[in-house]
């Protein structure tokens, strides 16, 4: 007898039936009839999507906790219908050291509600072997933040060091950036400024360096947030021509332009900034990404109600991103093929992350049940997460997550929140 059987799930849009067999955190079945089983959960046809994978999380622990942690980040993932997630290494302590790397998974550990891996920041350039060792997600490089001398040094030592391991870039180029805040400022202290003092440019400008060095090491890069359409054709072309590069875009950048943050404030300050529509991404750009990641970076409102060139960038986004694309779903614009490749198979493939994003028999059984039906107004204020504000507030979407699990085990239901004990992939 197996442990659960989840009957009624529809896998596809217009497919038929089927009984979902779980042992163990396993799916070992998918037939047409229920099988024997200790538990039943009956969905009653609705959807069923393999568990959501967002490589991209700053969870803010430890150090920065008054803004998230592991307990209230992994319960906002679970909500969104998120069983896996990256998180990033700009904590306090940056997770740069295998002692802070070591820290933060036990840390993950005890809080994590769902299944996670950790990128590693590129610090002292001597323990990137060390690091290595430790199967992190990613080695993380906030291009904005070094030089050209260092991203040479950390680009040829995590090659000859780390072997197939993959560099996530932040690209910005700084001098850029440097350069047109310093003008921006000079204007004032307007949230629509700070579009102009992170401009396209500074990204196209990183993005080329960064393929230039992939191609000179053969090295395996990923674009996080990538936000201009200028990136994103260099980065297709690149691809076609046998560079090793992938690409994510993250629910802000896909779904808002510029003139929010004259609507928004701060609340719709991040980095990169949002585009005018001249340069953002859209829609019909999904088919040369490869994965939404959401770039969840949480911050209090207190913060946010700073001056815009002293309050941080970043936006919440777990609990949108999902009702989003369902409401994109509902109106014809996008496949339900589409959700599964950006949310769930293209990050299981990148981030090698095992017997995740897929309903297989033989895979985790994490697993999302959506009601495509369900209308709902996207309200802060019932966020999981500590972030109690977001450029989506007010937003009308048609379809909503109602189940998460993680390995067979109920996570979220109905929007309320229950026990479980998250796991490392890469364990």
């Amino acid at each position: 007898m197996m442990d659960l059987c989840i009957t009624n799930c529809r896998l596809d849009i217009n497919s038929k039936e089927v009984c979902l067999g779980i042992e163990d955190g396993k799916i070992v079945s998918i037939k047409k009839l229920p099988s024997n089983a200790s538990s039943i959960i009956d969905v009653k046809g609705k959807l069923v999507l393999p568990g959501l994978i967002d490589a991209h999380v700053h969870f803010r622990d430890p150090g920065l906790t008054i803004k998230e942690d592991f307990s209230t980040g992994s319960a906002a993932a679970a909500a969104g219908g998120f069983t896996t997630i990256m998180d990033m290494p700009n904590t306090i302590p940056p997770t740069n050291t295998p002692q802070a790397f070591q820290e933060k998974m036990e840390i993950a550990r005890k809080k994590s509600l769902v299944d996670f891996g950790l990128h590693v920041g590129v610090g002292d350039l001597s323990n990137i072997g060390e690091l290595a060792k430790l199967r992190p997600a990613s080695f993380k490089i906030f291009m904005d933040l070094v030089d050209d001398d260092f991203l040479m040094d950390a680009f040829s030592k995590i090659n000859v060091v780390s072997g197939d391991h993959l560099i996530s870039l932040h690209a910005e180029d700084p001098q850029v950036v440097n350069q047109c805040t310093h003008e921006m400022k000079m204007k004032g202290s307007s949230p629509e400024l700070y579009a102009e003092a992170r401009p396209p440019q500074a990204e196209i400008e990183a993005v080329v360096s960064a393929i230039s060095l992939g191609n000179k090491f053969d090295q395996k890069i990923h674009f996080c947030h990538v936000s201009t359409r200028k990136s994103l054709k260099l980065i297709t072309e690149a691809k076609k021509a046998g560079s090793k590069i992938t690409s994510e875009i993250t629910p802000h950048h896909l779904f808002l332009d510029s003139s929010y943050l004259k609507t928004y404030g701060n609340q719709a300050k991040t980095n990169p900034p949002l585009r005018d529509n001249e340069n953002r991404l859209q829609v019909n750009d999904l088919n040369y990404i490869d994965i939404i990641g959401t770039d969840h970076a949480p911050h209090t409102l207190d913060e946010k109600k700073k001056d815009v060139w002293n309050a941080p960038p970043g936006v919440p986004g777990l609990e949108t991103i999902l009702p989003l694309l369902l409401t994109q779903l509902n109106q014809g614009k996008i496949a339900i093929g589409d959700i599964k490749r950006l949310l769930c198979e293209t990050p299981a493939k990148i981030f090698n992350i095992p017997h995740k994003g897929f309903i297989r028999e033989g895979m985790d059984a994490d697993l999302v049940v959506v009601d495509l039906k369900k209308e709902s107004v996207i309200d802060p204020a019932i966020f999981q997460s500590k972030a109690k504000y977001s450029p989506f507030e007010g937003f009308h979407v048609q379809g909503v997550p109602v189940m998460t699990m993680v390995r067979g085990q109920k996570v979220m239901e109905k929007g309320y929140i229950l026990d479980n004990q998250g796991k490392c992939v890469y364990a």
